[in-house]
């Protein structure tokens, strides 16, 4: 998939467990290690900006577009 959740990467570096994530955006952990691993198909807004404010980054910090290379879809 070519967008990537880099949520762990923030999470290190604002030194924050899953759970106190979890905690903070009242989002379950099992909801947050969806998206955590890449397996979600889509989040809210009302989710990523609850996130965002509880890590102080921008959206553009936790999602990545990486394209595919061709021959590979």
């Amino acid at each position: 998939m070519p967008i990537v959740v880099n949520l762990d990467v923030m999470l290190a570096k604002r030194k924050m467990s899953l759970s106190q994530l979890s905690e903070q955006v009242e989002v379950t952990i099992a909801n947050l290690s969806v998206l955590k691993t890449n397996k979600a198909k889509a989040v809210r807004f009302s989710t990523l900006e609850a996130i965002c404010q509880a890590l102080d980054c921008q959206p553009g910090d936790i999602l990545e577009y990486v394209p595919e290379e061709e021959g590979t879809r």
